[in-house]
C-alpha cells in the first residue's frame, strides 16, 4: 500500500507562514523526502493519552531490520524530531503514527 507524502516546507532567513499540518494516518503511514536537514514538528491534539511516532531505519544489521526510532509526544504537547541522517533513515523517511491525533508538520532547516 503506498504511503501518504508529507510535503516539506523551507525555511529561510525571513521565516516562513508554516502550512496546515498533515493528519496522521495509522493505516496508510507516510513518507517525506529526506536530505538530512528535515525536522519534523509532531503534534499531540488529544488531550488525555500520550501518542507515539516512529521513524524507521533504512540500515540493516546481518541483514535484519533494526528497531524503528519511536517517540512519545504527551496530550497537547508538540516535539521537534530530526534532523534525520539519511544514511541512517534513506532519502525517504518512513513514518508511522499510533494515532489521527497525531498532526505532522516536515520543514527542512
Amino acid at each position: 500500500m503506498a504511503r501518504g507524502v508529507i510535503p516539506v516546507t523551507g525555511v529561510n532567513r525571513s521565516g516562513v507562514l508554516l502550512p496546515n499540518p498533515t493528519t496522521g494516518d495509522a493505516i496508510n503511514k507516510h513518507t517525506v523526502e529526506n536530505n538530512g536537514r528535515v525536522v519534523l514538528l509532531v503534534e499531540n491534539t488529544g488531550s488525555t493519552v500520550a501518542r507515539t511516532v516512529s521513524f524507521h531505519l533504512a540500515r540493516t544489521v546481518d541483514g535484519f531490520s533494526v528497531t524503528p526510532r519511536t517517540v512519545s509526544v504527551s496530550a497537547g504537547d508538540t516535539k521537534a524530531c530530526g534532523p534525520f541522517n539519511p544514511n541512517d533513515y534513506g532519502d525517504d523517511l518512513l513514518v508511522d503514527v499510533d494515532n489521527a491525533e497525531l498532526k505532522i508538520t516536515a520543514i527542512r532547516v
